[in-house]
């Protein structure tokens, strides 16, 4: 299972899943990040957290625990 977490910068993933439960889902589903769409990861920060994305065309930055819960192809 690859997590967003595990795609490296300037590579595009897919979503397949999301994981997680109530309200962290919630969250993740209302930035935009649902099954289907395509993230581009733009930047990580140099101690590694948060991410900066390209979803949906605008940017977006998520913690590394978060990314961990969207899975990817």
């Amino acid at each position: 299972m690859k997590t967003l977490k595990d795609v490296k910068v300037g590579e595009a993933a897919t979503v397949a899943k999301l994981h997680g439960e109530g309200p962290v889902k919630r969250r993740i589903m209302d930035m935009g990040i649902t099954k289907g769409t395509e993230i581009f990861v733009r930047k990580v920060a140099p101690l590694g957290d948060p991410m900066e994305l390209n979803i949906r065309g605008y940017e977006l930055s998520i913690r590394k625990a978060d990314a961990e819960m969207i899975e990817v192809q």
